[in-house]
């Protein structure tokens, strides 16, 4: 059984209800058909019926549950709550309503924040700071947590490394140039997520273009004090920093370079120096490997909200989907 369809049968085990904002979008609603028809999740679909019937021709979607805001019972009660969530900003009781009614984001969150679902996925149609946006102002940090981060679930075929070609990307989507505390931070969630998702003892590599002091620069610097903050304040993750790509995941290189590590050759988890080289990190894993990229997945909210790639597939929002509901099996 592959990484995806194990996690489809979690979330079947303990289906989550998941709000989709972006009904309006075909590839949202090939999705939602497919979701229903494995039974992975419970889905609402935000937007004027009509619209999404046309939409979804050949579609099964009468399993789906279809909210109009303008129309939606809870209205009311959703406007209380952005209000009183957001009045030392500001907002009130109108511009709530023009929010909840003009703005699916929104109220998606919204229904996620009042316990009306478990999880909200988006990022196919509207941009990851309007979706990371909404979920930060809405759903808000999960106790504890310093730093809401990002990361890409990746999936490498016929790859012997990680965890059978399984590995986290992080912070792959949301944090342009963390400092080495938010590094600390970046792999002490990521390591969480990657056990929770893919029970499996985490491994965590600091990358850096340098491996053990081989190269000197600032930006070394800041990974290598990552590493120091994050194993004087998480000891019981294995993680180990700074390490080269190659010497974090290729047995043989990490025990050349890195000999005195437990984490050279056997990471699972990768943390990138910024959000560029994650990025790019990323796509051209999935592109020229052909791996499977689920995300990017974020970690640190109260409750679960996901962003898309504006590029994926339907296959891809369902993927993402029964990720969702697995985070919030945890919540």
């Amino acid at each position: 059984m592959g990484f995806i369809d194990d996690i489809k049968l979690r979330a079947k085990q303990n289906k989550k209800t998941i709000v989709l904002p972006e009904a309006g979008d075909r590839r949202t609603l090939e999705a939602a058909n497919t979701i229903l028809l494995e039974g992975i999740a419970d889905i609402v679909l935000i937007g004027n019926e009509d619209e999404i019937s046309k939409g979804a021709e050949g579609l099964d979607l009468s399993k789906a549950t279809i909210i109009d805001p303008s129309k939606a019972d809870k209205l009311d009660a959703y406007v209380d709550l952005l209000v009183e969530l957001r009045k030392s900003k500001g907002m009130t009781p109108e511009k709530a309503r023009e929010l909840l009614t003009n703005q699916p984001l929104y109220f998606g969150v919204t229904m996620v924040k009042a316990g009306d679902a478990d999880g909200m996925v988006a990022g196919a149609v509207y941009s990851t700071a309007d979706v990371l946006r909404s979920a930060l102002q809405v759903i808000r940090t999960a106790p504890g947590t310093k730093l809401v981060s990002a990361f890409f679930l990746m999936v490498v075929p016929n790859c012997e490394y990680g965890a059978n070609g399984t590995f986290i990307f992080a912070d792959s989507g949301l944090n342009q140039n963390p400092t080495s505390e938010e590094l600390a931070e970046i792999g002490a969630a990521s390591a969480k997520s990657f056990e929770l998702l893919v029970e499996t003892e985490p491994v965590v590599a600091m990358l850096s273009h340098s491996t053990k002091g081989s190269a000197s620069h600032a930006d070394v610097d800041k990974v290598v004090e990552a590493t120091r903050i994050a194993k004087e304040a998480y000891p019981e993750i294995k993680l180990d920093g700074e390490l080269q790509l190659d010497a974090a995941i290729v047995p043989s290189v990490g025990a050349s370079k890195a000999p005195d590590s437990d984490v050279a050759g056997n990471a699972n988890v990768l943390v990138f120096p910024d959000l560029d080289s994650g990025n790019i990190g990323y796509k051209i894993v999935e592109r020229l490997a052909k791996a499977e990229a689920y995300g990017p997945i974020t970690q640190g909210l109260a409750r679960p909200v996901n962003d898309l790639s504006r590029g994926c597939s339907a296959d891809d929002i369902v993927g993402v989907v029964a990720i969702t509901a697995v985070q919030a099996s945890c919540n």
